[in-house]
């Protein structure tokens, strides 16, 4: 692995950062692995060939340019040559002389307009192709986010998620947009100008490019020291990102706490870190063009005292002196780019690295190259043995062990146990939100492991204890997980869940728009909505995880009683900390530390006289005397 010590800046750079307020600072990178460098440009340009003839359409429009912005100097040396025969030789025929130089000024403006023309059809294909790449890259980064597994997501905050979706994808657009089509410019200015150049007075032009190198070396050094402060400049802009949006979903936790001077002061002090690192990266790269600008006009300097005792000796004229001091001048405004193409490029790699470990990331559950469709014959569930631990590593705690049920179409199973028994742990692994570690679930005698994903997911339907909702009609919302549904579908939904009548009476219907995350819904309401939504597709398995917590004990019988009415044809899973919830439950379950502690009917259960009963008794004790009342008519029935 090839690696390169930091110049002297850098680690005055590191020195200077402050340890960031918010975590842990980063240990100090003082190699870099230059592969990673060209990998990460070769990819970049991998995308690029995407738009190839484009690509190709504004590298001859940059050659033409850089072609016509060279014939400048030649012609205004003729030019000068021209003048200087007409104004001190004094030619027999001044108007032979004045054509010339009229030919000559014609020719220059002719050769800038051309030059003008190519420059502006090869920026607008370069920005052509930028925008196209970044649009490419947004899709690709969206797309994979959606099949990367909920273990990847827990542990990846998405205020970073957001920012290399975002800063780092600019990153990347922008270098193709501006660093690559201004690099391509000035190597073909250099190279192409080199080579006319050297026929006419190789000496001179030894001189006049020998500040190439100096332009180089800084180039590469200050390439370096621009890397990381990006690479940590991302770093922290994730940072900012989290901490704002963390303060936007929380703004009512805020608020209610009086906590917006401390959410300042965070916000400040991550601002904060990030502005002095912007600063420090201003700095290495004012330094850089500093040394080089002074290289360029040292050069130029040096150009003008040869070229002016070779004018005075006889072996070249004023016209050709002025051809290369022409160039060097021409050759200014590229120079000054310099700065921009390493900040671009560097930018570029600290980003596109960022970028592409995403995308290059595989998603732990996916279909396999032999999963077929589901078939659905009977839509009986079955847990045999199963195993599960979110950390697959030695000695990590196990959440789930030795679980084994069965539930057929129309039986309903209920789950209890005190929290952090995995309960809802369970039900995420239905949907295959993760793999189970030992054992196997499946459905109707099908591995759940050796299925689509889709077909999966069409045939079981779970509403989770996270009410999320889009700000989108209540009509939207209701149909995400179908569309196509019909307008009774939705309806009849709604009902089952006890809430069509609300959403009858808004001003809107089922168009009324319901605010970011339902925010103009009640906990109650929302949580009804999302009963509704799974409800839609018709699943043939469904699990309600704790799906009611929210909504008031008569509502929620009357829920129940809708939701046994409709789910004849279903294998119903039921998870709940209110057992009265529980009691038309065929079997229930009683998790404790991850294992099956208790299992049997409600009145079985209560006879056993264990966890269960405790906890019944328990709610019993603490519920109002209507809840009671409730309760015992259920028992009865």
């Amino acid at each position: 692995m090839s690696t390169i010590r930091l110049p002297p800046i850098v680690s005055i750079l590191q020195d200077k950062l402050r340890p960031n307020p918010l975590g842990p600072e980063d240990t100090a990178r003082l190699d870099f692995d230059l592969g990673a460098a060209r990998q990460v440009i070769g990819r970049i340009m991998g995308l690029v060939g995407k738009y190839r003839w484009r690509f190709a359409l504004a590298t001859a429009t940059s050659l033409g340019a850089s072609i016509f912005n060279l014939a400048l100097p030649h012609l205004l040396g003729r030019s000068v040559d021209a003048a200087h025969s007409l104004v001190l030789d004094r030619p027999t025929s001044p108007e032979g002389a004045l054509h010339a130089l009229t030919y000559f000024a014609v020719l220059v403006l002719g050769a800038a307009t051309m030059r003008g023309l190519l420059q502006m059809v090869s920026g607008f294909q370069s920005e052509v192709i930028g925008q196209n790449i970044g649009s490419d890259l947004r899709l690709a980064f969206f797309e994979k986010l959606q099949r990367l597994g909920f273990d990847y997501h827990d542990r990846m905050h998405s205020g970073e998620l957001i920012t290399r979706g975002m800063l780092d994808l600019e990153g990347v657009r922008g270098f193709v947009e501006n660093g690559l089509q201004r690099s391509i410019s000035l190597v073909l200015l250099v190279g192409v100008g080199s080579t006319l150049l050297f026929g006419r007075d190789p000496l001179l032009a030894a001189l006049t490019l020998s500040f190439v190198p100096i332009i180089g070396w800084r180039a590469a050094r200050m390439g370096l020291a621009l890397r990381l402060a990006w690479t940590k400049l991302q770093e922290r802009m994730a940072v900012l990102t989290r901490i704002m949006e963390e303060n936007l979903q929380g703004t009512r936790v805020v608020r209610a706490f009086f906590a917006q001077t401390f959410e300042l002061d965070k916000f400040d002090a991550a601002s904060n870190a990030a502005l002095e690192l912007s600063n420090k990266r201003i700095l290495v790269r004012s330094n850089g063009m500093t040394m080089i600008g002074a290289g360029y006009y040292l050069t130029m300097t040096v150009v003008l005292w040869v070229g002016g005792h070779r004018v005075a000796s006889g072996h070249m004229t004023i016209g050709q002196l002025t051809e290369f001091l022409t160039f060097m001048t021409i050759l200014q405004m590229p120079v000054r780019q310099i700065g921009m193409i390493m900040n671009s490029t560097a930018r570029a790699v600290s980003s596109g690295k960022r970028l592409f470990e995403v995308l290059d990331l595989q998603p732990t559950i996916r279909d396999s190259k032999l999963s077929k469709p589901l078939a659905i014959t009977k839509g009986e569930l079955c847990f045999e043995e199963v195993r599960f631990a979110y950390d697959d590593r030695p000695g990590a705690p196990v959440v789930l062990d030795g679980i084994s049920f069965r539930v057929r179409a129309g039986e309903t199973l209920g789950i209890v146990g005190p929290s952090g028994a995995g309960k809802s742990t369970l039900a995420h692994l239905i949907p295959r939100f993760y793999d189970v570690a030992a054992g196997r679930i499946t459905i109707d005698g099908q591995d759940i492991r050796d299925v689509t994903l889709e077909s999966l997911r069409e045939a079981v339907g779970v509403v989770q204890q996270d009410l999320f909702l889009f700000d989108d009609s209540v009509e939207s919302n209701v149909a995400y997980a179908d569309p196509d549904a019909e307008e009774h579908e939705l309806i009849d939904a709604a009902s089952a869940a006890q809430i069509h009548t609300y959403v009858s009476g808004l001003p809107l219907g089922y168009g009324t728009r319901i605010g970011e995350r339902g925010v103009s819904l009640s906990g109650g309401q929302r949580q009804r909505l999302t009963i509704a939504r799974g409800m839609v597709p018709d699943p043939a398995i469904l699990v309600f995880d704790d799906a009611t917590s929210a909504i008031d004990a008569a509502t929620e019988q009357q829920v129940r009683q809708a939701l046994r009415a409709t789910t004849t044809q279903q294998a119903t899973i039921i998870i709940s900390h209110r057992l009265g919830s529980l009691l038309h439950a065929d079997e229930i379950i009683v998790l404790d530390n991850g294992r099956i502690s208790e299992r049997g009917a409600h009145g079985e259960l209560i006879r056993a006289n264990g966890i269960y009963a405790a906890l019944y008794q328990a709610q019993r004790d603490g519920a109002s005397k209507p809840g009671r009342q409730q309760e015992k008519e259920h028992a009865r029935a």
